[in-house]
């Protein structure tokens, strides 16, 4: 397990949180499957609940107003330097603001957007709070990626927005790439299923794919999809005991254990 202690560079997947009906139910249940920590604020936070492992942060679980109709979703935040200036741009590349520029406290500053297709993320700016402290380790945040009903304007989008570069990764017909920054893959893109809107997706790091597939049953969601290995892990898509689509993944032989997993 490694711990980060400074910003994460701009357009790098940096947060997720989860708005749900039932916080208690989440965190009860994403605290079982993955061995968070999750404590929720007071009022003036609107009980929002910090995740974390080894006393570092790695996700946020909230309530819905209940004076607002939200979709149970998890949400990727992209890390930004002025987020400000990332809204102009996103408006400019045929995006949409859907929760306008908004400081939050004196932990940073974020907005929410829609791309083209429809897939929804937040931006964050930094303040006090840089985005998730733990990676490469069970239960830390392990990749995110825009499946899009309309590819082709979505990859225009995110290259003018963030000034990814992209690297091919496409089999089987499937087109799927990954997002560059400063040469380093951050996240991943590709078209998603014809019945499927246009998302972005998260993906956990856990020890056994298929144990954390049965754990998360026993403690009331589903299993999505058979196990699929892959050069970067097993991985299978659940859905937790509000109906709210994730991924975990687990490292295999073929894989290798990510850099700093037993640290």
């Amino acid at each position: 397990m490694l711990f980060r202690d400074e910003p994460w560079p701009d357009g790098t997947p940096s947060w997720v949180d989860l708005m749900v009906p039932d916080q208690a139910k989440a965190i009860a249940f994403y605290s079982g499957l993955l061995g968070w920590d999750v404590r929720a604020g007071g009022e003036e936070t609107g009980f929002y609940g910090m995740a974390t492992l080894g006393g570092r942060p790695v996700a946020g679980i909230g309530q819905t107003p209940p004076d607002q109709e939200m979709p149970a979703v998890w949400t990727t935040y992209l890390s930004v330097s002025d987020v400000d200036k990332t809204a102009a741009a996103i408006t400019e590349a045929g995006g949409q603001l859907v929760v306008p520029v908004m400081e939050v406290a004196k932990e940073g500053r974020m907005a929410v957007a829609v791309d083209p297709g429809g897939a929804a993320f937040g931006l964050w700016e930094p303040g006090e709070h840089q985005g998730t402290q733990v990676m490469a380790g069970p239960g830390a945040l392990a990749w995110n990626e825009c499946v899009s009903q309309d590819y082709p304007a979505a990859e225009v989008f995110y290259e003018r927005v963030f000034g990814y570069a992209f690297e091919d990764e496409s089999s089987g017909g499937s087109t799927y790439k990954a997002l560059l920054a400063s040469g380093r893959p951050v996240g991943g893109i590709g078209v998603s299923a014809a019945d499927v809107p246009s998302h972005w997706r998260v993906y956990f790091w856990v020890t056994d794919a298929d144990a954390s597939a049965a754990k998360a049953v026993e403690l009331g969601g589903r299993v999505l999809g058979e196990p699929v290995d892959s050069p970067e892990g097993r991985h299978v898509l659940l859905a937790d005991d509000q109906g709210v689509p994730f991924f975990v993944i687990a490292p295999t032989e073929k894989s290798g254990k990510p850099r700093g997993w037993d640290d």
